[in-house]
């Protein structure tokens, strides 16, 4: 059975409303050059109260990754239940159940066109599911190692997969053959990503490093390197100009891609961060910890602006919508949250 509760606004979210504006009121006062542009900035970006929309249950095991389908009106969850359940995101309510995995499954997401799921397990195999009939429509199987992460190119055409085998694989998404191997990590290959160009891939080292590939050479372009701990998620900004990546030394950092150099570093989260996703138009990022929020905050600034609280253990992913409207999180919890 899948549940679908929706919360509507208290007298006591109002209250928090108000007075993250006032908050926003007083800080504008204080600003003696250029008040007038940063008010509007933050009345239409940042006064409206984010909150708790609906509540998603249907998996019964943590819910490990949430992403948005292109077209925003779809979403994928995969789960330690060895399911990917795709989700109507208006009615709240399951449209599919895909199942084959054997073991957990630590990430799926939707191709650029819509189509397609792809998904990663601790099986070993990488899955691609038809999203209209939930259908498995091929199984890859070489990889010896479990896959952490995977992630289509921007025009559809290729997978790329890490790997606890230490090697980053790179796919043809139609036949299913490998085309590339990059060797190099000496470490798993974790939280892979096509860069918004399709040029480069980003991974994860257990050295507390971001590797930057060239996808053309197979070779290392950048190592970025400044996390104390080890780092569980790092993504490109939507203009490919940037990458921001979370860790367990509780920080988020944000990095210029060209220059491999930290421009920022964000603090605020308690405990070990899982994920953390750049707003479409780059000027915010959303994070989410073990610490059992999920944090806006604003590029320019740094500045912590909302904490977002409701799930009730850790969180283990985010995504935002295609409009930059609305947080999906999913938690070990076994719910999917929407917020706006």
């Amino acid at each position: 059975m899948n549940a679908i509760n929706e919360k509507t606004n208290t007298p006591q979210s109002s209250r928090k409303a108000v007075k993250l504006v006032i908050q926003n009121w007083i800080r504008l006062l204080n600003v003696k050059l250029g008040w007038i542009y940063d008010f509007d900035i933050i009345v239409i970006k940042y006064a409206r109260y984010i909150q708790l929309l609906k509540v998603l249950e249907g998996h019964e095991g943590i819910v490990r990754i949430v992403k948005f389908s292109p077209d925003g009106q779809k979403i994928v969850s995969s789960s330690n239940d060895t399911t990917v359940r795709i989700w109507d995101f208006v009615s709240g309510k399951q449209l599919q159940k895909c199942e084959g995995h054997s073991d957990v499954i630590y990430a799926a997401e939707f191709s650029p066109d819509g189509h397609t799921i792809v998904s990663c397990s601790r099986d070993r195999t990488i899955r691609l599911w038809d999203v209209d009939s939930g259908k498995e429509r091929m199984k890859i199987e070489e990889h010896i190692s479990r896959v952490w992460e995977v992630n289509f190119s921007p025009d559809g055409k290729y997978i790329v997969s890490g790997s606890s085998d230490r090697t980053i694989r790179i796919w043809d998404a139609i036949s299913g053959k490998a085309i590339k191997k990059l060797i190099g990590n000496s470490y798993d290959a974790q939280s892979v990503q096509f860069s918004p160009d399709g040029q480069m891939v980003l991974s994860l080292s257990q050295n507390n490093t971001v590797v930057l590939w060239s996808v053309q050479s197979g070779k290392i372009l950048k190592e970025l390197k400044g996390h104390s701990d080890y780092i569980l998620r790092a993504k490109f900004s939507p203009n490919g100009q940037f990458v921001v990546s979370c860790s367990r030394d509780r920080t988020i950092r944000i990095w210029h891609v060209k220059l491999g150099e930290e421009l920022k570093k964000l603090e605020g989260h308690l405990f070990w961060i899982n994920d953390v996703k750049y707003s479409p138009d780059c000027q915010t990022i959303v994070s989410c910890s073990d610490d059992t929020t999920i944090r806006i905050w604003d590029v320019k600034s740094g500045r912590e602006m909302q904490v977002l609280d409701g799930h009730s253990d850790w969180v283990m992913g985010v995504d935002i919508s295609p409009d930059g409207d609305t947080i999906i999180s999913g938690s070990r919890d076994l719910t999917i949250r929407i917020w706006g």
